[in-house]
Protein backbone atom coordinates (compact mmCIF):
# COMPACT_ATOMS: atom_id res chain seq x y z
CA UNK A 1 0.00 0.00 0.00
CA UNK A 2 3.11 2.23 0.59
CA UNK A 3 3.01 3.48 -3.15
CA UNK A 4 -0.73 3.31 -3.91
CA UNK A 5 -0.87 7.05 -4.12
CA UNK A 6 -4.42 7.41 -3.82
CA UNK A 7 -5.12 5.49 -0.81
CA UNK A 8 -2.79 7.47 0.71
CA UNK A 9 -4.40 10.68 -0.18
CA UNK A 10 -7.63 8.70 1.14
CA UNK A 11 -5.68 8.78 4.43
CA UNK A 12 -4.64 12.07 4.67
CA UNK A 13 -8.11 12.81 4.31
CA UNK A 14 -9.55 10.35 6.62
CA UNK A 15 -6.85 11.75 8.87
CA UNK A 16 -7.71 15.40 8.21
CA UNK A 17 -11.87 15.07 8.17
CA UNK A 18 -11.29 13.63 12.03
CA UNK A 19 -10.50 17.37 12.95
CA UNK A 20 -13.62 18.64 11.02
CA UNK A 21 -16.52 19.90 13.82
CA UNK A 22 -19.94 19.26 12.10
CA UNK A 23 -23.69 19.19 13.90
CA UNK A 24 -25.56 16.35 15.19
CA UNK A 25 -26.29 14.23 12.15
CA UNK A 26 -23.77 15.15 9.92
CA UNK A 27 -20.83 14.13 12.13
CA UNK A 28 -21.52 10.57 12.02
CA UNK A 29 -22.46 10.22 8.47
CA UNK A 30 -19.36 12.49 7.11
CA UNK A 31 -16.63 10.21 9.28
CA UNK A 32 -18.39 7.41 7.93
CA UNK A 33 -18.29 8.51 4.36
CA UNK A 34 -14.56 10.04 5.09
CA UNK A 35 -13.62 6.07 6.14
CA UNK A 36 -15.47 4.41 4.13
CA UNK A 37 -12.64 5.55 1.27
CA UNK A 38 -9.32 4.66 2.02
CA UNK A 39 -11.27 1.02 2.93
CA UNK A 40 -12.95 0.47 0.19
CA UNK A 41 -9.53 1.71 -2.01
CA UNK A 42 -7.81 -0.99 0.40
CA UNK A 43 -10.20 -3.94 -0.55
CA UNK A 44 -10.32 -3.38 -4.38
CA UNK A 45 -6.51 -3.46 -4.40
CA UNK A 46 -6.98 -6.45 -2.73
CA UNK A 47 -9.16 -8.31 -5.55
CA UNK A 48 -7.57 -10.44 -8.09
CA UNK A 49 -10.16 -8.92 -11.40
CA UNK A 50 -10.18 -5.06 -12.76
CA UNK A 51 -14.25 -5.45 -12.90
CA UNK A 52 -13.86 -6.37 -8.78
CA UNK A 53 -11.21 -3.89 -8.34
CA UNK A 54 -13.33 -1.12 -10.59
CA UNK A 55 -16.36 -1.98 -8.23
CA UNK A 56 -14.55 -1.01 -4.84
CA UNK A 57 -13.17 2.06 -6.33
CA UNK A 58 -16.39 3.03 -7.77
CA UNK A 59 -17.68 2.39 -4.19
CA UNK A 60 -14.93 4.96 -2.77
CA UNK A 61 -15.67 7.72 -5.49
CA UNK A 62 -19.39 7.26 -4.15
CA UNK A 63 -18.45 7.74 -0.53
CA UNK A 64 -16.04 11.16 -1.79
CA UNK A 65 -19.02 12.78 -3.18
CA UNK A 66 -21.15 12.13 -0.21
CA UNK A 67 -18.10 13.80 1.51
CA UNK A 68 -18.56 16.65 -0.96
CA UNK A 69 -22.45 16.86 -0.13
CA UNK A 70 -21.47 16.97 3.22
CA UNK A 71 -19.05 19.78 2.91
CA UNK A 72 -21.55 21.61 1.00
CA UNK A 73 -24.57 21.51 3.19
CA UNK A 74 -22.21 22.21 5.90
CA UNK A 75 -21.25 25.56 3.87
CA UNK A 76 -17.48 24.17 3.40
CA UNK A 77 -16.30 23.99 0.17
CA UNK A 78 -13.51 26.69 0.91
CA UNK A 79 -11.88 24.61 3.21
CA UNK A 80 -9.08 22.79 3.51
CA UNK A 81 -10.92 19.41 3.20
CA UNK A 82 -13.06 20.30 0.23
CA UNK A 83 -9.60 21.19 -1.40
CA UNK A 84 -8.38 17.58 -0.39
CA UNK A 85 -11.32 16.14 -1.53
CA UNK A 86 -10.74 17.56 -4.59
CA UNK A 87 -7.45 16.28 -5.39
CA UNK A 88 -8.75 12.83 -4.11
CA UNK A 89 -11.61 12.98 -6.87
CA UNK A 90 -8.70 13.58 -9.80
CA UNK A 91 -7.26 10.74 -8.60
CA UNK A 92 -9.64 7.82 -8.00
CA UNK A 93 -11.56 9.27 -11.32
CA UNK A 94 -7.86 8.27 -13.24
CA UNK A 95 -8.01 5.12 -11.07
CA UNK A 96 -11.08 4.22 -12.08
CA UNK A 97 -10.78 5.02 -15.72
CA UNK A 98 -7.63 2.95 -16.18
CA UNK A 99 -9.00 0.04 -14.20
Amino acid sequence: MKNFRTFNLAVEFYRLSSTLKFSGHLKDQFHRAALSIPLNLAEGRGKPTVKDQKKFFSIAFGSLRECQAILTLAEMENSQAWRALDQLAAHLYKLIERA
